[in-house]
């Protein structure tokens, strides 16, 4: 069986306090974009992983699919092993969930596929005990996030007639450094009253406090953001903690718009 994990952006994301767990509290919108990995799983002899595509860093055994499946596992002996393949096309470590989206949807998966009549809201649970952004995945639809970004609650957004440009400078920005350079305070903005507005007033209104200290270490984040918006965009900013840069079309932008950046970019509707 054959699943496409999606990654997502932030609109807007405020750091509004510090928890006594280590974990900060945020509040922020997510919106998925289809931009995919591909994750397939077999019946196996036993249990099994590998990967294509991107090179993913780090012990292939803690992959948050293999977690999935052993959270699964423990409250579902009857699970058999299984084999999980993996083709990584999401970057990395780039502010688009990309792992997340893959552990979610390998719980997904895996409920589905076995027929473990698993409700939405416990698969919830099961996907907080595998990071922050993963509860998000199980939902998949615009949502406002609050708490360590796990307490969701749906919102009315349709961006589908827009146009997304993801650009990744291949920027590695250290997650406890970007909090680090963060005062936390409660926003005093309306975020979600901010989505309601015309997405052309979002430049003005709609803020990633993680914005100012990266582009100041990072001036190339910046550029790019500056760079989107001279090709049009009505609408640009980093993604989480980044280093990911998304821009907002009404049109469809050209594939030359590649050209326009020497990294990667992405176009998806």
């Amino acid at each position: 069986m054959v699943i496409f994990p999606n990654c997502k952006i932030n609109l807007g994301l405020h750091i509004t306090g510090k928890r006594p767990d280590g974990f900060h509290e945020l509040e922020t919108a997510f919106y998925p974009v289809r931009l995919h990995d591909i994750l397939e799983v077999v019946t196996s002899t036993e249990l099994q992983f590998d990967s294509t595509g991107l090179t993913i860093p780090g012990n292939p055994d803690k992959n948050l699919c293999l977690q999935a499946y052993h959270l699964l596992k423990t409250d579902y002996p009857e699970l058999p092993p299984v084999g999980m393949h993996l083709h990584k096309m999401i970057p990395m470590g780039a502010g688009l969930g990309g792992g997340s989206a893959d552990g979610a949807f390998a719980l997904r998966l895996l409920n589905e596929k076995y027929k473990l009549n698993i409700p939405t809201q416990d698969l919830i649970v099961y996907a907080a005990k595998l990071g922050s952004d993963c509860p998000f995945f199980i939902i998949n639809q615009a949502c406002f996030a609050t708490g360590r970004g796990e307490i969701l609650n749906p919102i009315q957004l349709d961006l589908s007639k827009y146009y997304f440009v993801l650009v990744n400078p291949g920027i590695h920005v250290n997650t406890k450094w970007a909090f680090d350079q963060i005062t936390p305070a409660p926003s005093n903005k309306n975020l979600a009253s901010i989505l309601t507005e015309p997405i052309e007033e979002w430049p003005n209104l709609l803020f990633n406090d993680f914005e100012a200290p990266i582009t100041k270490a990072y001036p190339a984040i910046g550029n790019i953001k500056n760079q989107l918006y001279q090709l049009g965009a009505s609408y640009a900013a980093m993604s989480g903690s980044g280093s990911t840069v998304f821009g907002i079309f009404k049109t469809k932008p050209s594939d030359k718009i590649k050209s326009a950046f020497d990294c990667s970019v992405f176009i998806t509707s």
